[in-house]
């Protein structure tokens, strides 16, 4: 079994991490708290995470400055971040998200439906990308191990390396239509970098056919 994608929830507050965690208790991820900026940056060293919920608000490290350490760590650079904050917050809080590197900011109270529908997609675009780069890593292998053993290697293999593809291909589909239907601005750049990798791939695989 695949291991679940982790997420992160940072908020100094305990009844906003439950809140969090019921809200996303329906999807098959694994949230991981952390009640600081410091500790948000403690459980990043040895854990891979899909996505960061990050409040802006917090005493000490607040939300920017965190997202600033985040983003110059070459480890953790790409992992998404989404801010959230009180409906009272100052007009700037969203351009400053932005510009600290988030993909999405949310105000409270949020719709948890829409929450949830973000943090679903992107958890989604995450595990794409974990089996994508599987089948890069297979893909490699069988380039520099079998292949070069003779032609009638390419009989066998291929068509076991055709249908992983495809079935990439049909979950990035799937995944695109999501995206449609949600119509939220915040998956464009990650799942157009998906798209060119699975593209690229595809093309790679054509050359040898």
């Amino acid at each position: 079994m695949p291991e679940r994608a982790k997420i992160l929830l940072v908020d100094d507050r305990e009844e906003n991490l439950i809140a969090l965690e019921a809200i996303l208790s329906s999807l098959d991820l694994v949230p991981v708290r952390a009640r600081s900026g410091e500790e948000a940056l403690k459980a990043l060293l040895n854990t891979e995470f899909a996505l960061i919920l990050l409040d802006v608000r917090m005493p000490g490290m607040d939300g920017f400055e965190t997202a600033a350490h985040i983003k110059r760590r070459e480890r953790t650079r790409n992992i998404p971040i989404i801010f959230l904050t009180v409906v009272d917050s100052a007009p700037d809080y969203a351009f400053r998200g932005y510009a600290a590197g988030a993909v999405d900011y949310l105000t409270k109270p949020f719709d948890p439906w829409v929450l949830r529908a973000k943090v679903s997609v992107f958890t989604e675009l995450y595990n794409m990308n974990k089996r994508l780069a599987e089948q890069a890593s297979l893909l490699r292998e069988r380039l520099t191990g079998e292949l070069p053993a003779g032609a009638g290697d390419h009989a066998s293999v291929l068509p076991e390396l055709s249908r992983r593809l495809t079935a990439v291909e049909d979950e990035l589909a799937r995944i695109r239509e999501l995206a449609r239907k949600s119509q939220d601005p915040a998956l464009a750049a990650p799942l157009s970098d998906l798209t060119d990798r699975v593209t690229h791939l595809r093309a790679g695989f054509d050359a040898l056919s």
